[in-house]
């Protein structure tokens, strides 16, 4: 499975997670023509205890996935107190089918609960079909749309209680 991968917590902005996010972006810009995931993001949005962010390292210590958490509450972009938000799930092409992103899904659930958060929210895409299968075999629902995406017809919303 995923065994021999290291997930380590690092800032948002360390190099790793600059460089796999840019892969990511140009993921979703090949699925949506041309268009990458405009969310504002700031690094201090995934320190902890608010926040989490961890990239997982093969047995060469290359960065092979990524993802995070942050805190959202009750706001006009439809989250609701107590809600984490996860972003940046990515697993590079070479390592799909390891585990990973459920491995690193599981990761940040744990930590969002400890953390006091009651509810693990979530916006794909449908050009994301692998994505929403996973969310959904992990437990989580589609619910109402929130976040900056929440008007396109092609967002999908998902939550799972924490």
């Amino acid at each position: 499975m995923s065994h021999g991968i290291d997930l380590r917590t690092v800032p948002y902005d360390h190099p790793d997670a600059v460089r796999l996010s840019a892969e990511v972006q140009l993921e979703y810009q090949q699925r949506y023509q041309g268009e990458g995931d405009a969310t504002p993001l700031d690094p201090a949005m995934f320190a902890p205890p608010q926040g989490l962010y961890i990239v997982a390292y093969d047995t060469d210590g290359l960065p092979v996935a990524t993802g995070g958490w942050r805190s959202q509450d009750q706001n006009d972009e439809g989250y609701s107190n107590g809600d984490a938000e996860l972003k940046r799930m990515y697993v590079i092409p070479r390592a799909r089918g390891l585990g990973l992103a459920r491995r690193i899904l599981s990761h940040l659930e744990h930590d969002a609960r400890t953390a006091g958060r009651l509810r693990m929210c979530l916006e794909t895409g449908d050009q994301q079909p692998e994505a929403i299968a996973l969310y959904l075999s992990s437990g989580y629902a589609m619910s109402p749309k929130f976040g900056h995406y929440r008007h396109y017809n092609s967002s999908r919303c998902m939550s799972k209680p924490l």
